[in-house]
């Protein structure tokens, strides 16, 4: 079962890696070629970057945790990868709520002088707002470093024996809570990537009305752009209760039986995040949809030539 588990976890990662990194090859490029760094395609790029890291983190904890266990009986390689997991965790959810609200104010059509005075000034702000969530990020990770004693990894070993000592008992507890409060700061940027949605809604249903009243039936590029970006929004509220959901089990499996095999069930889950949101992505934003359209033809031609 671990075997068939890590083989899955694999898998995703493969995908997630290749589906990223492309995001972050085709933006930086283009940047290159225009010698300016457009607001989307930094956003795109620094999402992508925070989603490797996370990906690489995510997979690295699994294998560690089926084929080398006893590298976490000290306690200090456990700190190391829970402060890099909830630190590229962080950067992924603020990352994907700055590109929320970036389609927000560039797609969406309110009046209101503070929606257009923020409008204008968005494009200004992008580069401060994403350094902004990077320190966030990294203060907020700080003390999951501080809640992992020496003996914390044998103390989860311990748990099926009977003779579980209160000690262990209220070190698995405080682990657990210190995770949980720390993920519940991600419902911050979660609401407001769910405002943004739900006023691109009411964007799109004003734009809709108003030219069905200037008898217009067919669907402009406003309603096109409205429809792309509540997508993009959408599926990332999606993936983002899956992966708290498996988040949930991975951290709760430390109070049950057969840790290795819920936390790798969890994970696996959790990986689906990452990785799937960026083909999304790919598939909603037309630069990026047309390269992997022309490298996928590439990559067919080659592998014609090949079998010829």
């Amino acid at each position: 079962a671990e075997s068939i588990l890590l083989l899955i976890a694999a898998v995703e990662f493969s995908v997630g890696i290749l589906g990223n990194a492309f995001i972050a090859v085709v933006t930086f490029m283009d940047q290159v070629k225009n010698r300016k760094i457009a607001s989307i395609d930094l956003i795109l790029t620094s999402l992508a970057m925070s989603r490797i890291c996370l990906l690489f983190i995510i997979l690295l904890d699994c294998f560690i945790l089926v084929l080398y266990p006893d590298v976490y009986t000290t306690g200090e390689q456990m700190r190391i990868i829970d402060f890099f997991w909830t630190l590229t965790n962080h950067l992924s959810v603020w990352f994907a709520t700055c590109l929320s609200t970036f389609y927000f104010f560039k797609i969406a059509n309110f009046f209101h002088p503070l929606f257009l005075w923020m409008k204008w000034r968005i494009d200004r702000v992008i580069l401060k707002t994403l350094l902004g969530c990077l320190a966030f990020s990294v203060f907020i990770s700080l003390p999951v470093t501080k809640n992992l004693n020496d003996d914390f990894r044998h103390c989860v070993k311990a748990k099926w024996k009977r003779n579980l000592t209160v000690k262990c008992r209220i070190k698995k507890t405080t682990y657990a809570s210190t995770k949980i409060y720390l993920n519940l700061v991600t419902l911050f940027p979660f609401s407001v990537s769910l405002i943004s949605f739900l006023l691109l809604i009411l964007s799109l249903w004003r734009h809709t009305r108003q030219m069905q009243l200037n008898a217009s039936g067919h669907r402009d590029p406003s309603s096109e752009a409205h429809v792309g970006a509540m997508k993009a929004v959408i599926s990332f509220l999606l993936l983002f209760i899956a992966y708290h959901l498996a988040f949930l089990i991975a951290t709760s499996s430390y109070f049950m039986p057969e840790t290795e095999l819920a936390v790798i069930f969890g994970e696996l889950i959790a990986l689906i995040y990452p990785s799937g949101h960026s083909f999304i992505l790919i598939l909603g934003n037309n630069k990026l949809r047309q390269a992997f359209i022309r490298v996928f033809w590439k990559v067919k031609y080659i592998l014609k030539r090949r079998q010829s």
